[in-house]
């Protein structure tokens, strides 16, 4: 579920009266609650509050230092040669994918060489697409985020050798 289905749960519910909805899926479950007005037709999407319960074994991944990537990344383990990379980070929060469309060609791929400007990723926000292009000309030499994944603000997507 995306933010804006969940945008779509708060107007539902502001519009219909109604005072709470829950949506249980296998990886999680939300709640969206919201007060009565006591005036009639004075609710609002900001009434309402939403509740999601994160499952244990998420909360487990969450308390690592902000210099490292999730435990789920696959990244190289000699610190000597990782010192060598440029690491680029999110500039926001959002899904990162590696195409423009579903039947376009990734951006980029491990091995690639890329230029300062070149285009490495879109990260949609809010149904906005916003093009990563690279600040460093070198190689590809990991891909840190699955495409269609949710990121972080300043969370690693790739790291780069720097020629």
């Amino acid at each position: 579920m995306d933010i804006s289905e969940i945008q779509d749960l708060i107007k539902f519910i502001a519009k219909a009266g109604v005072t709470e909805v829950e949506i249980e899926k296998k990886d999680f479950k939300i709640t969206i609650k919201s007060e009565m007005p006591k005036k009639k037709g004075s609710a609002t999407a900001a009434e309402a509050t939403i509740q999601v319960p994160v499952p244990a074994a998420v909360m487990t991944q969450v308390p690592q230092p902000a210099t490292a990537p999730p435990a789920a990344f696959d990244v190289p383990t000699d610190n000597a040669d990782e010192e060598n990379y440029i690491t680029v980070k999110s500039p926001m929060i959002g899904t990162f994918y590696r195409r423009s469309s579903p039947d376009k060609d990734p951006f980029v791929e491990v091995g690639n060489l890329v230029k300062n400007g070149d285009v490495l990723c879109v990260i949609e926000a809010m149904k906005l697409f916003n093009e990563i292009e690279s600040e460093v000309t070198g190689k590809i030499v990991k891909i840190l985020v699955d495409d269609n994944s949710p990121v972080e603000y300043d969370q690693p997507l790739f790291l780069v050798e720097p020629s």
